[in-house]
């Protein structure tokens, strides 16, 4: 479970630096995200790159992206892992805008090497409005 620990904190400090090459070695080939901005789903590591380049130009002024109550399960080559997320920019004047996120993250184990296969972030939303709740806490 350390491995797999490690490889989520590797690709978090990546995030935090803004490191998109070590992002991106994080994934498998064939991951596939439903990520909770803009698309319904990216299949695919070229895909996923476009994808992140264009989150973090939302992300101008530096990006935050903490993980609280990470939970990880591991069977064989498969590990599931759920986690809330802090995450957000730093805006103008040292402003953060950031809200809690929910993830879920599987990785699989190729060549001794653990890759993040599937990604799921999404925010709970108020039905009656359709809008996120950015602002929920855990």
């Amino acid at each position: 479970m350390n491995a797999i620990k490690a490889v989520l904190e590797s690709w978090q400090q990546a995030v935090v630096d803004e490191n998109l090459d070590k992002i991106m070695s994080h994934y498998s080939d064939d991951i596939v995200s439903f990520d909770a901005v803009k698309a319904l789903h990216i299949i695919g590591k070229p895909n996923y790159t476009e994808h992140w380049k264009y989150c973090m130009q939302l992300c101008s002024g530096g990006i935050i992206f903490e993980i609280h109550q990470l939970n990880i399960q591991h069977s064989g080559d498969l590990a599931f892992c759920h986690y809330l997320s802090r995450c957000g920019s730093v805006q103008d004047f040292g402003n953060e805008n950031v809200g809690w996120m929910r993830a879920t993250v599987c990785l699989r184990q190729d060549k001794d090497e653990w890759k993040i296969m599937h990604e799921h972030f999404s925010s709970p939303f108020d039905p009656e409005t359709g809008k996120a709740i950015f602002d929920a806490q855990p």
